[in-house]
Formats: C-alpha cells, structure tokens, sequence
C-alpha cells in the first residue's frame, strides 16, 4: 500500500550530481508491504527532464508492475529497500522498469 507520495519543489542540476537527490524538484513514494517492509523510491528530475508526473496517492495499492508515475525525457530513480535485501544488480547495468528483478528478501 502507498503509505505516502510527495512532490517536492527544488532545482534542476543534472541527475547524476550527488545533490540532486535532495535539491532538484522530485517525488518521494513510500510503500509499506508484509513482505518487503518499508520501501522508498525518489524520482529526480535533472537539467533536461524537468517535469516529473506523479499517480501515486496514499492509500492506493501498491502492486509489482504498477505505474506510479514518469519523468517526462526520463531522467533517474533512487530505490532505498531494507538493510537485509540481497541486490541482484550490478551498478551501471540497464534495467527495465516492471521487468527486471533488482532484489530479493532473505
């Protein structure tokens, strides 16, 4: 289930800097799921992907697979899971949103 789903108005650096996480205009989406816990995902928008729509409501189900909204020009994601979640992903592969497995739980 969406726990919470927030805009946040900020600047628009280029995604990769380590600032943008909390300084350019992003979403933060929180779910709380039996299996998984508690986990977070923030989309960022950048220099040149500055519109970022969001779906997610709090209280609306959260389900693999699911949209929850889209940076228009595309643009990056951050993904906080659990501590003890094994990354099956290696930094810099591509992945696919909705396809590719990128943890699993213990």
């Amino acid at each position: 289930k969406v726990a919470e789903a927030i805009h946040h108005e900020g600047k628009f650096l280029v995604a990769w800097h380590p600032k943008s996480s909390t300084l350019n205009e992003r979403t933060t989406v929180t779910i709380d799921n039996d299996r998984w816990g508690k986990i977070l995902f923030r989309q960022i928008a950048g220099a040149v992907a500055r519109r970022i729509v969001m779906y997610s409501k709090p209280g609306d189900l959260a389900l693999q697979g699911s949209e929850y909204g889209f940076i228009k020009f595309g643009s990056r994601v951050d993904l906080f899971l659990p501590l003890d979640s094994e990354i099956l992903v290696k930094e810099g592969e591509v992945v696919k949103g909705g396809i590719t497995e990128l943890a699993k739980r213990p």
